[in-house]
């Protein structure tokens, strides 16, 4: 099952996220099939990019239940 989840990058205490499309039997910071956003919750406010979920969602991703609340946030 092909899943839109969150990739921790970042420091230490200073964490950024890129918003992957990845198999769900994959580790969290494994190999990817698509980087298709970014999530830094360090600003203020955090800033959420995203490109490409409608498609991805079209073609049978989920996202997983943080994903989904940063696409609600998004919009």
């Amino acid at each position: 099952m092909v899943k839109i989840r969150l990739q921790r990058q970042g420091a230490k205490k200073a964490p950024f996220y890129h918003i992957v499309v990845a198999d769900s039997r994959t580790s969290r910071d494994g190999k990817i099939i698509e980087k298709i956003g970014t999530y830094d919750p360090m600003t203020d406010p955090s800033t959420i990019v995203l490109e490409k979920v409608e498609k991805w969602i079209k073609n049978g991703a989920k996202p997983t239940d943080s994903v989904k609340s940063l696409i609600e946030r998004a919009k």
